[in-house]
């Protein structure tokens, strides 16, 4: 990146102005191993540049220590819904009690975590996004895709990290995928198919970063892909001068339409004419070994340091203050 692309400096210098600061990781949802990994990351980020901060696993043991008034602020790194901190309900808890938090408010949060209804959002705005059909429990999904067509993507609205997508291709192999998809609380989402790269960018203080392209060694990039293998490619910046700015563009747009604060990560596709489908947003997105949210910040100089230094300062009056 250019220097025209560098960030702006820190509003803070001295850690102590953040207090005793609480990193919640872990939860009880389906991404609780990858919140442990992320979480860990994060504490000993925060530490290297003098933070006071220790881990709290999970939104009850939280409310404890928070009624004791044993920390002032909140990291939350804590990733997925029902119990996973995405959703709003943690954000709720945190407005009831007063107490600041690192991220997006109640209504951004819950939004993002709802993939259906996000799409819903863009859709509003003109922002593209893939078409789809919404499918409750015990839905036709034969109907779904007769509508859309195949290939579709099958998944559950309310998850990330890929936790029970599936790609399908063949009528034959859609009700596995609605059986996977099904063993995660809420409605399910059946999605038009985009083929294509995939591609993230991360956003900043409303600021989107670099896109990365995404190249897996398999045929997509499932949860393998993501927290495991290491043979997954990451180019960044994933594309040229004007395919950057116009990504970025869709990403600030998609971050302020969910009403989304601090830090995100946007996920989109781009297909083989070039144009970009918003995916979903992530609003504590992983911040492990193979996190994509790092990558993106690194190509505007931000080191990982760095970056938790200022999703922490987004919970600081006069910049996502709660």
């Amino acid at each position: 990146m250019s220097a025209a692309h560098a960030f702006p400096p820190p509003r803070f210098e001295d850690p102590s102005v953040f207090g005793h600061v609480a990193v919640l990781m872990g939860g009880s949802s389906a991404e609780r191993e990858v919140s442990l990994d992320s979480g860990r990351n994060v504490l000993t980020a925060l530490r290297a540049r003098g933070v006071r901060a220790d881990a709290v696993d999970g939104i009850p043991t939280l409310a404890r220590e928070l009624q004791d008034k044993h920390f002032d602020r909140v990291f939350n790194i804590l990733h997925g819904n029902k119990g996973g901190g995405e959703d709003g309900t943690l954000q709720g808890l945190l407005e009831a009690l007063g107490v600041p938090y690192t991220g997006s408010g109640v209504l951004g949060s819950a939004l993002a975590m709802d993939k259906i209804r996000s799409k819903q959002v863009w859709l509003s705005l003109g922002l593209p996004t893939p078409r789809y059909v919404r499918l409750s429990r015990g839905g036709d999904v034969h109907a779904a895709v007769r509508e859309l067509g195949l290939p579709v993507i099958v998944k559950p609205a309310s998850e990330g990290s890929s936790v029970g997508v599936s790609r399908v291709h063949q009528a034959s192999d859609l009700d596995a995928a609605v059986e996977l998809a099904a063993r995660y609380p809420g409605e399910l989402l059946v999605e038009q198919l985009i083929e294509g790269d995939e591609y993230t960018i991360g956003v900043l203080e409303g600021r989107a970063l670099a896109t990365i392209r995404i190249v897996p060694k398999g045929s997509w990039y499932d949860y393998n892909a993501k927290y495991l293998a290491d043979d997954t490619q990451y180019i960044c910046p994933g594309l040229d001068d004007a395919g950057e700015a116009e990504a970025r563009d869709q990403a600030e747009r998609a971050f302020a339409a969910l009403d989304l604060r601090g830090w995100a990560r946007v996920d989109f596709m781009r297909d083989r004419a070039g144009r970009n489908w918003l995916l979903e947003a992530n609003t504590a997105p992983g911040m492990t070994s193979h996190s994509l949210m790092p990558k993106s910040a690194a190509a505007f100089g931000l080191s990982f340091e760095d970056l938790c230094w200022r999703i922490l300062e987004s919970s600081m009056p006069e910049g996502g203050a709660r």
